[in-house]
């Protein structure tokens, strides 16, 4: 599934394709997703400018601006999507849902053999759209701290790892991303969030920026589905020290690696490194 790093990868990699250009035509292949694509999208879209391309979370919020108005495309991978740019004469691929031909012959196209993504309209602004009004800060961010995650886990039983994972507390954190920024700070994914001391828990804040920065540089994560904006596959799979490893050695200290399930996702770690 897409995460934050390879969301952003995508913006980075769209971006110049699109902005600043007209959309000439919109092409809905398959409007079945999780969300229905909205019965006015081509008639909203064709003859309209593209902005510049926000992230929020998972979710790019492309700017679909007119003469007398603006809105906001909320567009949202799922689990197996992906956006990349084509020539307009390059053959669709299946399950190629959606695209958006621009002015300088250019085509973005959405790839989603699941159909767990959408493309919607964003409704007023991030604070009162429900699907962004309850997100926490953004990783690499000031907001984000150790400060925020030792006052946010106060009295929490539940353990460290899916805390992490929590987007009300901090967005785009996931699975990957959090079993490796738990390893990098030495903390047991297990760990009871509430027992974590302030500076661990800002060692683990700098961690999950580390991490997720380091991702971003290389292009995300590529583990089944993920291509970039020109179609490439991100390689810090390459760089993983525990997400996917069950069973081999810690490359830090040789000891086995032991996965367990917490929060309904496997995690694996290092319980010589992970205290």
């Amino acid at each position: 599934m897409p995460e934050l790093p390879e969301v952003e990868t995508t913006r980075r990699g769209i971006a110049p394709y699109v902005e600043g250009q007209a959309v000439t035509r919109v092409n809905v292949h398959q409007p079945r997703l999780r969300v229905p694509v909205p019965d006015d999208l081509a008639a909203q879209l064709t003859g309209a400018r593209i902005g510049s391309i926000a992230r929020r979370a998972k979710y790019l919020q492309i700017p679909v601006e007119r003469e007398a108005s603006s809105r906001l495309l909320l567009w949202h991978l799922g689990m197996s999507g992906s956006l990349r740019i084509a020539r307009a004469e390059e053959a669709l691929k299946k399950h190629d849902h959606l695209e958006l031909g621009f002015d300088n012959g250019y085509t973005l196209r959405y790839h989603d053999p699941r159909r767990f993504g959408f493309v919607d309209w964003q409704q007023g602004d991030a604070l009162s759209d429900p699907r962004l009004a309850h997100l926490g800060p953004e990783p690499l961010s000031e907001d984000f701290d150790g400060a925020l995650l030792y006052a946010l886990s106060r009295g929490k039983r539940a353990a460290i790892k899916p805390f992490l994972m929590d987007n009300s507390v901090v967005v785009g954190v996931g699975n990957i991303y959090a079993s490796e920024a738990l390893f990098m700070a030495g903390i047991d994914p297990r760990r009871a969030a509430g027992r974590v001391s302030l500076a661990r828990y800002e060692r683990l804040a700098q961690a999950a920026k580390e991490v997720l920065a380091a991702a971003i540089v290389q292009g995300g994560t590529t583990l089944r589905d993920f291509v970039s904006g020109q179609g490439e596959p991100g390689y810090f799979a390459q760089r993983l020290f525990v997400y996917g490893r069950e069973g081999q050695p810690c490359q830090r200290c040789g000891t086995t690696l032991r996965r367990v399930t917490l929060g309904q996702r496997a995690s694996v770690f290092c319980p010589q490194c992970q205290r």
